[in-house]
């Protein structure tokens, strides 16, 4: 049969996926299997396809298609998130285009636009992980605010509040004045920021003198409603009770004293500012303090700034600067920096702003369910890798209050209904909330109720996802639910340990009455060279799309994971993808190589070909204990490059040379009905993470005849490990690549035959050994135990000096050189060694294993330097 010269990645990869669909191979109904599943940590359905997802979809699929190829009955669940922020901006953007606002067309006709947008751009995403290989199971795709997952949102809510864990109250929160919204703490990011401190006097009202007062914010000064020193700071004692004029405004405000305030810190004077600082807030209400809120939703200046109203917040920060500078109100100003929390969407600063809103009463909820923090720190959910469970554990010990509540239209409306009077129920339908408000009202009627204005959280939604996409909630018995929950793996990103994984646990722990899921894989953050995280703005970040058709899926995604450990961050370089790339021709090549040989003609194997399969047999049984073991613990880099040097290493550079027939010779049909069987093990436990090229070579070897894909075949079961075999193998390993160096470095001919006196002192020399180095070397005959006295090359092996008679083709000068070099490394080497050994403390505390591996050290030192030592003196003789 004809191989192509290359795997055609652009059009089988297009070939084998649409195959697969058809073929409905990532399907999945429950059955009597074992079930492995995974939820998709859904993208934003705004999103396209960039590096993160990439990683994160490629380890998934990784897992998912090693769980078919052992038998279980894998569901992976795709869907998309309606991320109400990001979406109702892009919405708001498109009719801005059009010459209309969100206002003008009201909320009906704004989320009849909204969904049109979802259905015409929503499934990008989904669409291009189709590229990547990403077996899901498609016919289960979701998205969180279809109605029976937006149904589940609702039933949530409610029962939430029933139990007391959902509240309604004026709280200061974070306020996103682009999106005019209300964020969780976990949706601002705090960056480093060079802000600037004010030193401003604010007048005694009696007109004897002034106090200073160091501000960042002197924007807020026309809301400030007190002044707060210290009650044992010396320099203001005589100031308590005493009251001060507001810059530019008409007020008097008092002098209040409090612990809070830190003596050492600007003056030691504090403006208290309640409806603009958090502590500030905390302050005016120990104290009774009026509350003046002088910021607009959108961050500008309402009527309570005076003159300065209609401006933005940060335009009258300059203009009340500019007037303090005119005024003479202005001490100093000093340059300092300070975390400034911005919003993770929009990127706006946020305004700390006082606001009605719904929240979760964290503390209560965790008081309800201790297992979310105690089952992770006892990994019964397994956290890879486990350092980030100080993390959690931090989180959960200092949780707050979680603020549900955004003022936007995209997203599951607030299940909450109001009177006239302003008295409000909770329920799924209004009806359900008119029967409860007419225990109290019984004359109200149904037109006169109104829904809550406001939606959910996005993350209201997508911390139910594990439930939710089983119906979980809509039939909480069903079939789907009771056999695919608990999930097994999550795979997704530290960053979203609290927004998204420490929820899902608390959902499950409160609906399921169980862990949403076994393990958790933290991937890292995909960054650049420079140590960048890969962003468009930044202009670092490959089009991955791109990297597919130049690579192929194969290539990208083993480029992608030759270097990501679980946690740590990818330094992504495109030159992986190449080598990803490479390694998929080296594959191929040796594909092209077996189907070249045909099936072999009808003649004996030699002692050699039989000795190369009993080697890779136990060679490839060593290498799956190693990678069963590497996916255990999630070490999915680890467990590629242990398939990655089996194969490149192992079967293409030495396993198909040892078989390779002589010249002249043809191959038996046993070797490579052997070779082709080892092969097609290797094609399938290479196929988690080369799918395409992998069933492509399978489909070949097999001839279709197994009638089924790749992916749905089992593994053979792994056999025994021969480490005498190994150790042979290495030790001539070892010897032949000396020996091909020594040609190399000396032009000599693989054609030119060349002897080996070879010094047995551990007596581990075999019989069939000298037709391996023959083939392999091109050493036509071995004398064992014997001293050439001439001029040679030498070197050692483990225990056997080795000693290669060259004659007239030795270069005495430069042979000498290089043992001279090795030889001083080695006195340096065994002298290190020697001192840790003649330290008591090392020899006593160490390890025993440690501390004979270190003696073996020595040994195999002094024996290299007398081997060196006897070369000089035959080369100068």
């Amino acid at each position: 049969m004809e191989i192509s010269k290359s795997f055609n990645h652009q059009e089988r990869e297009a070939y084998w996926y649409s195959l697969w669909q058809e073929k409905g191979c990532f399907q999945s109904t429950p059955d009597e299997r074992e079930p492995y599943t995974i939820v998709i940590p859904p993208p934003n359905v705004t999103g396209v396809l960039h590096m993160g997802h990439m990683l994160n979809n490629t380890i998934q699929d990784v897992l998912v298609r090693r769980a078919r190829m052992q038998g279980k009955n894998a569901c992976w669940v795709p869907g998309t998130d309606h991320a109400s922020i990001a979406t109702e901006a892009k919405v708001v953007q498109l009719l801005k285009s059009q010459g209309l606002s969100k206002t003008e067309i009201g909320r009906d006709a704004f989320l009849e636009h909204a969904w049109a947008w979802k259905e015409k751009y929503g499934g990008i995403i989904l669409e291009q992980l189709k590229k990547l290989g990403a077996s899901c199971d498609w016919s289960r795709t979701r998205f969180t605010m279809e109605e029976d997952l937006s149904a589940a949102v609702q039933e949530v809510f409610v029962e939430l509040h029933k139990r007391g864990l959902i509240y309604r109250g004026v709280r200061m929160v974070h306020w996103d004045p682009a999106g005019k919204t209300a964020l969780s703490d976990e949706e601002v990011v705090h960056k480093e920021t060079q802000g600037v401190l004010y030193y401003v006097q604010y007048p005694l009202a009696d007109g004897s003198g002034s106090l200073t007062i160091a501000t960042s914010r002197p924007e807020t000064i026309p809301a400030d409603t007190a002044v707060c020193v210290h009650p044992e700071d010396p320099r203001y004692l005589a100031l308590h009770g005493k009251k001060v004029r507001v810059p530019f405004t008409d007020r008097e405000v008092p002098i209040i004293t409090d612990t809070y305030i830190a003596m050492d810190f600007g003056t030691g004077c504090l403006k208290v500012t309640p409806a603009h600082d958090p502590n500030d807030y905390a302050i005016g209400q120990k104290h009774g303090l009026e509350v003046i809120d002088s910021i607009n939703d959108d961050g500008t200046m309402n009527a309570h700034a005076g003159k300065y109203a209609g401006m933005d917040r940060f335009e009258a920060r300059k203009a009340i600067v500019k007037d303090l500078e005119e005024a003479g109100m202005l001490e100093k100003s000093e340059v300092y920096h300070t975390q400034i929390g911005h919003s993770e969407r929009t990127e706006a600063v946020i305004e700390p702003k006082l606001s009605m809103q719904w929240f979760v009463d964290m503390k209560a909820f965790l008081k309800a369910h201790p297992e979310v923090l105690s089952d992770v720190m006892e990994d019964k959910i397994q956290f890879h890798p486990p350092k980030f469970k100080n993390t959690y554990k931090y989180w959960i010990e200092n949780i707050k209050d979680w603020c549900i509540s955004r003022q936007l239209w995209w997203g599951q409306r607030i299940p909450a209904w109001y009177a006239p009077d302003g008295s409000y129920a909770v329920a799924q339908s209004p009806e359900q909330a008119l029967v409860q408000l007419q225990q109290k009202q019984p004359d109200l009627q149904l037109k006169e109720l109104r829904q809550d204005e406001d939606v959910l959280d996005t993350w209201f939604s997508s911390w139910l996802w594990p439930i939710s996409v089983f119906d979980g909630f809509k039939s909480p018995n069903n079939p789907e639910i009771s056999y695919y929950y608990p999930t097994n793996d999550l795979v997704t990103a530290p960053e979203i340990m609290f927004f998204w994984v420490a929820r899902m646990i608390m959902a499950g722990y409160a609906f399921k009455g169980e862990r949403p899921f076994r393990n958790v894989y933290y991937t890292g953050i995909v960054r650049d060279q420079q140590r960048r995280k890969m962003s468009k703005s930044l202009g670092n970040s490959p089009d991955p799309l791109d990297l597919i058709q130049q690579y192929g899926a194969d290539g990208v995604r083993v480029g992608m994971l030759l270097s990501a450990p679980a946690g740590n961050d990818l330094l992504f370089d495109e030159a992986l993808c190449g080598q990803g790339r490479n390694f998929s021709n080296k594959i191929w090549n040796a594909y092209r190589l077996l189907s070249h040989w045909g099936e072999g003609e009808d003649t004996e194997e030699n002692e050699r070909q039989v000795w190369a399969h009993q080697w890779f047999e136990s060679k490839l049984n060593q290498a799956r204990e190693k990678l069963d073991a590497h996916y255990e613990q999630f070490r999915i880099s680890d467990a590629l490059m242990t398939v990655y040097k089996l194969i490149w290493d192992d079967f293409c550079s030495w396993y198909l040379e040892w078989i390779k027939p002589a010249a002249g010779h043809s191959i038996p049909t046993a070797t490579v009905k052997k070779a082709s069987s080892f092969f097609e093990t290797l094609c399938g436990i290479a196929h988690p993470f080369m799918p395409f090229i992998t069933e492509e070579i399978w489909q070949g070897l097999t001839q279709g005849k197994q009638g089924r894909f790749l992916m749905e075949t089992p593994i053979k079961a792994q056999g025994n490990i021969d480490e005498v075999l190994l150790q042979d193998a290495e030790k001539l390993g070892n010897f032949i690549t000396e020996v091909r160096a020594i040609r190399q470095n000396q032009g000599i001919s693989f054609k030119e035959p060349l002897e080996a006196w070879i010094s047995d002192k551990d007596h581990s020399w075999k019989g069939h050994f000298g037709a391996l180095l023959q083939h392999m070397a091109g050493i036509s005959e071995v004398k064992l135990n014997e001293s050439y006295d001439g001029p040679c090359f030498s070197f050692q092996v483990k225990q056997w000096s080795v000693q290669i008679p060259a004659g007239h083709l030795v270069n005495v000068e430069a042979e000498e050189e290089k043992l001279n070099k090795e030889k001083a490394y080695l006195e340096g080497f065994l002298k290190s060694v020697e001192k840790k050994l003649s330290n008591d403390r090392f020899v006593q505390n160490a390890k025993p294993e440690i501390v004979a591996n270190e003696r073996q050290k020595a040994a195999d030192a002094e024996t290299k330097l007398k081997s060196i030592e006897e070369q000089l003196v035959r080369l100068k003789g």
